[in-house]
């Protein structure tokens, strides 16, 4: 799967992000959303590792401008962790295993709590 999709809240089924960016392949990950200088309304980067791990899932901050909210989600997409994501912090690892990492606006951690689940909609 490649491109763009929506995130959706599953409990309130409310749409959280519109404009969400798969990322499977190396590159995009390692760019992630480093050299940005913000992020658009309702935008964020959909990181995808194939399995679950908290290494492969694990990002750095490192020439980021601005903190991001930094979610991890199991393969089901429910939420295992989140912190908020300060720009040239070395390291961010989850808590517990994770296939998908998301990168958003730090305003979307007031929106979701642990244990959530969100549903992508391509």
């Amino acid at each position: 799967m490649t491109g763009f999709g929506k995130l959706r809240l599953k409990r309130t089924n409310e749409i959280v992000l519109t404009k969400v960016k798969w990322c499977s392949s190396y590159g995009c990950k390692l760019l992630g959303l480093m050299f940005r200088r913000n992020l658009g309304e309702g935008e964020g980067l959909l990181m995808v590792e194939p399995v679950s791990s908290r290494i492969s899932t694990s990002i750095h901050m490192l020439f980021m401008a601005f903190p991001i909210a930094a979610i991890w989600l199991d393969s089901d997409f429910k939420i295992v962790d989140m912190q908020l994501a300060k720009p040239w912090h070395l390291a961010y690892v989850p808590a517990q295993p994770a296939q998908y990492t998301l990168e958003a606006s730090q305003e979307l951690l007031s929106v979701i709590a642990p244990r959530d689940q969100l549903v992508f909609e391509k």
